[in-house]
């Protein structure tokens, strides 16, 4: 039973790890993505500040081609992460299935244990009652 119970425990550490990993996973893409709104606005400002719109352009801003590049790196590797994400999400579920097939394994057999148990007692007091009725005869 002690070693079930170690299973247990065993099975719900691994669950917690597996739901840091998808909401550090969440966390660092909710991040990306509030980096590439800000570097849009940025992009934006100084394209108004130079009076030019288009990349192509001979005089377009360096820091805004660059905010661009770093903007697209940032909308790859939050892609990257999403496939990362439901990857985690996919372990998450089955750790989590595989926790509940132990907890309910658990359960089964304390029931049986307690069917077993009450049992025993069942039996015990149906011979300490034939013992009585016997002496009551005698």
């Amino acid at each position: 039973m002690k070693s079930r119970e170690t299973l247990i425990r065993l099975k719900k550490f691994q669950v917690d790890e597996k739901r840091r990993r998808v909401a550090q996973i969440e966390g660092m893409i909710a991040d990306f993505q509030r980096m590439s709104v800000e570097l849009e606005r940025e992009i934006q400002t100084e394209q108004d500040r130079a009076g030019i719109q288009d990349p192509s352009h001979f005089a377009y801003p360096t820091y805004a081609k660059a905010a661009i590049q770093r903007r697209e790196n940032l909308s790859r590797s939050a892609d990257e992460l999403r496939g990362q994400l439901e990857d985690a999400k996919a372990q998450l579920a089955d750790a989590f299935e595989e926790l509940k097939k132990v907890e309910l394994l658990d359960e089964r057999d304390q029931a049986r244990e307690r069917a077993e148990e009450n049992a025993r007692e069942q039996a015990d007091l149906d011979s300490i009652g034939l013992m009585r009725s016997r002496i009551a005869m005698a």
